[in-house]
């Protein structure tokens, strides 16, 4: 943490009640509801300090060094200057992520390499590894700002922190580490698919209401697990969609469904299909325009060219499948030039991904 966070953090302590607060101490069990994947072990007498879970969720995990963009700076909400890796490893399914402070006198190799013949005996590979500096980035936590953004804010950012201050958890990952290596690697599930995650692990500088930990080897694991998204988004009905294009002149649609980096029509988006083959028969002179848009994943040129198979492939499936005239049809591709919602995030490159009907 910066000195004059830290000093700031302290004199507004000073105006609170004493004993509100706790110092965090050496961890004993996991905090509650907390669990390991089934499939994946922990280093031995290691225990969690903090833990999220989510039935779907999607990460960018680095496999490359951090690096600032060329150019003008950008800065994060926090004022801290933006580091991206040029390659990344996106993966989508159930997240975990789990802090955990390993025994005392273990060092981040020792708990690393653990990690590392775990995953090798288990069939899984290595993708990207690095440590200290030449990961990239700034060698900090993740709470703070006037800096530059690390690698263990890019698994867990500032952002995603709900530990209580004070707590065994934020200590583990608020505090600077003084040494650090990662590792990104792919590993069979036990299901039949492989999982992805990555493995920081860290050395603990700590002080203040924190020092209980200095020294300690932390451990954060970030782990996405092939898993469908639940499909929870109501069909849009033919008389809606007509409303829209009425008023609006388009419509966007969230029930066409494909794998990612596909232009293939997934089964679950039949009844949009069908929604949209009925408005065109309830509207015999109606004609439609079908653009496809991408989130900002990939290259410029190839997001619109996959947009445009995508909409190539809503469109042969109204010809074929519902008999609908093909002078009513026309297909396009906008790729990532017109988003609807920022690109951050998966929440805002989701609404990103959807299928347009425009009238014509």
């Amino acid at each position: 943490m910066l000195p004059l966070i830290r000093i700031a953090l302290c004199c507004l302590l000073a105006l609170l009640p004493m004993a509100a607060f706790a110092d965090a101490t050496i961890p004993v069990k996991d905090i509650a509801a907390a669990k390991d994947p089934g499939w994946l072990k922990r280093y031995e007498g290691s225990t969690i300090v903090s833990y999220e879970h989510r039935s779907f969720d999607a990460v960018d995990f680095p496999d490359s060094r951090l690096l600032q963009a060329p150019g003008d700076a950008v800065y994060d909400r926090y004022n801290n200057r933006v580091v991206e890796p040029k390659r990344t490893l996106p993966a989508e399914g159930e997240y975990t992520r789990l802090v955990y402070v390993a025994p005392e006198d273990r060092s981040p190799l020792e708990v690393i390499r653990n990690y590392i013949d775990e995953i090798k005996s288990n069939g899984g590979e290595l993708q990207y590894g690095c440590q200290d500096e030449a990961c990239g980035g700034a060698l900090v936590g993740n709470d703070h700002g006037g800096g530059t953004q690390g690698l263990l804010e890019k698994l867990y950012p500032q952002a995603r922190v709900k530990d209580a201050a004070f707590s065994n958890g934020k200590c583990a990952t608020s505090e600077t580490p003084s040494e650090q290596r990662y590792i990104l690697a792919t590993m069979p599930n036990g299901a039949g698919a492989n999982a992805t995650l990555g493995i920081f692990v860290y050395a603990l500088d700590a002080d203040g209401y924190c020092a209980a930990l200095n020294g300690r080897t932390a451990v954060l694991v970030v782990a996405v697990e092939p898993k469908a998204r639940e499909q929870k988004m109501v069909t849009v009905s033919a008389t809606d969609m007509a409303k829209a294009l009425a008023s609006d002149g388009h419509i966007a649609l969230y029930g066409i469904y494909f794998d990612t980096n596909k232009s293939a029509i997934k089964p679950e988006s039949k009844a949009t299909l069908e929604q949209i083959a009925q408005l065109l028969k309830q509207q015999p002179k109606l004609a439609l325009s079908v653009v496809g848009h991408t989130d900002n994943v990939g290259g410029a040129d190839e997001n619109v060219k996959l947009s445009r198979r995508r909409a190539d492939a809503v469109v042969t499936s109204l010809l074929e499948d519902y008999g609908i005239a093909e002078s009513r049809l026309q297909a396009g591709g906008a790729g990532m030039t017109q988003p609807v919602a920022s690109n951050a995030d998966e929440t805002g490159r989701a609404k990103n991904r959807r299928v347009e009907l425009v009238k014509r």
